[in-house]
């Protein structure tokens, strides 16, 4: 015999109701807590977990504790580079490395009109004033003229060393630094952007030299590292020491020596360094004669000119440390 319509509607209503409540408790949270108010901190880190969509959940109730991430990325999607190009309604993004970081308009060079069609002469006179005046009225002052020349002696001394981007836009943050605690008054712009470059290849470290940077900066290696030090001095930048090992790779490359060459190179390196004999040297320097040194001991020997010449250290530096790491070593030369 079947229960009444009625009676089988009401014990729906009363299931539901229960599970209704099941989930207001489970949603109160932990010890009674609003799910609105709940905080991160307050439950066990190896209970959470953080899906694919960004949300934030209680794995034993199953409570959301972050959602609704915002995602800064475009509404559309792209496969390659032309694609994307394609797509894409914005420009070029900020950079530090231009004195108006990039924000002004820029007018190219090619006298062509949209189609790629040449214009003609009197198009191109006009193109030609237009260009003039807005290289002109990019700088309103002689802080922004100097911001301008220093920026762009930064990106033609890095391009000449061979450096990624990110150094660039580190050495670009360092000068504006310096230039907005009034640190250029009295030196040159040229010796403050070099000093700058080279604070940013120690922050990335990326390997180059004093004698490498003032070998494509206008200014000499004293006022270099004179000016570094007094920058680095004045913003607080922690400059570790130059690990020797970081221009091994480099010098290697060059002197087209083997794999083995330069990993007994870094052994020698790390060895003698334990004992304390890196202190107060050049990281150059020792990594040159830890070189020289591997290369004699895997037969691949190079003379002390050619290690020289690549290292930019004199032959008498490789000697005194290579005689210093050989006996640290216990090898008898």
């Amino acid at each position: 015999m079947t229960r009444p319509t009625r009676q089988r509607d009401h014990d729906r209503q009363r299931v539901r109701d229960e599970d209704a409540d099941e989930s207001e408790t489970d949603a109160e949270g932990v010890e009674g807590v609003d799910a609105d108010e709940l905080d991160p901190e307050d439950f066990d880190p190896e209970e959470l977990t953080r899906t694919a969509d960004g949300e934030l959940i209680h794995e034993e109730t199953g409570i959301i504790i972050e959602e609704e991430q915002i995602d800064p990325g475009p509404e559309w999607r792209a496969f390659n580079h032309s694609e994307r190009q394609e797509k894409s309604r914005v420009g070029a993004p900020t950079t530090k490395t231009m004195h108006d970081k990039g924000l002004t308009t820029t007018i190219d060079w090619k006298d062509k009109d949209a189609y790629g069609r040449s214009i003609s002469s009197k198009k191109r006179s006009q193109m030609h004033r237009l260009r003039k005046w807005q290289e002109r009225i990019r700088t309103k002052d002689a802080g922004e003229r100097n911001l301008q020349f220093a920026l762009s002696e930064i990106d033609r001394m890095a391009s000449a060393l061979g450096v990624p981007r990110s150094v660039r836009e580190v050495a670009s943050v360092i000068y504006r630094r310096a230039l907005n605690e009034d640190l250029i008054r009295g030196r040159s712009i040229e010796g403050v952007s070099t000093a700058a470059l080279y604070a940013a290849c120690r922050k990335e470290g990326i390997p180059r030299s004093l004698e490498e940077i003032s070998d494509v900066s206008r200014v000499d290696r004293k006022e270099i590292g004179r000016t570094y030090r007094y920058i680095s001095q004045e913003l607080g930048l922690e400059m570790r020491p130059v690990d020797p090992k970081k221009y091994v790779p480099r010098f290697s490359s060059e002197l087209e020596l083997s794999e083995e060459v330069q990993s007994k190179a870094n052994e020698i390196i790390e060895t003698t360094a334990e004992k304390g004999l890196l202190s107060g040297k050049s990281p150059t320097g020792y990594a040159a004669a830890a070189i020289y040194a591997a290369s004699l001991l895997c037969n691949e020997k190079k003379t002390q000119r050619e290690v020289a010449d690549v290292a930019q250290v004199t032959e008498v530096t490789i000697r005194n440390r290579y005689q210093e790491q050989i006996e640290a070593m216990g090898i008898h030369s």
